[in-house]
């Protein structure tokens, strides 16, 4: 009997048709498929899924507490600003130079050239109140006050 060399020896029928999907190895060479316990394998995606947005909303909180610490910084910066403008001045203020606040002894504010220690005897207002340094901005930032020692 001549054998056709096309004739395939395997028996159709004891031959999967995808043996790459099977769970089980399917030839004695094949690697062992060991049925995975997907109770740890949920169990350790949802610990890995837990730490990582946890390391994520601690970096939101510390943005958030950053950005909560400027807009307190310029909500002062707006209210020494505003209280500034609204003292007396003799002069035109210039961005970058320092100037002296005070409290008159009529509760009133004043802006001045002339720091504290300056003065000597002739000091006639109630309180120094904060050396300020006008901004590009036309705000002031407070370089040293009084009140906050």
């Amino acid at each position: 009997m001549s054998e056709d060399p096309f004739l395939n020896p395997i028996n159709p029928e004891k031959v999967a048709q995808n043996p790459g999907l099977l769970p089980y190895a399917h030839t004695a060479g094949s690697a062992v498929i060991k049925p995975e316990d997907m109770g740890k394998a949920k169990g350790r995606s949802v610990k890995a899924m837990r730490q990582q947005t946890d390391r994520q909303m601690n970096l939101l909180y510390e943005q958030m507490e950053v950005l909560a610490k400027q807009a307190k910084l310029l909500a002062e910066r707006k209210e020494i600003s505003e209280r500034i403008y609204d003292a007396a001045m003799g002069f035109e203020p210039i961005i970058s130079e320092t100037y002296y606040l005070y409290e008159k002894e009529n509760g009133t504010d004043l802006l001045s050239l002339v720091a504290p220690h300056e003065w000597g005897r002739s000091f006639k207002y109630s309180r120094f109140l904060a050396k300020v340094t006008l901004l590009a901005d036309h705000t002031w930032d407070v370089i040293y006050n009084q009140e906050n020692e």
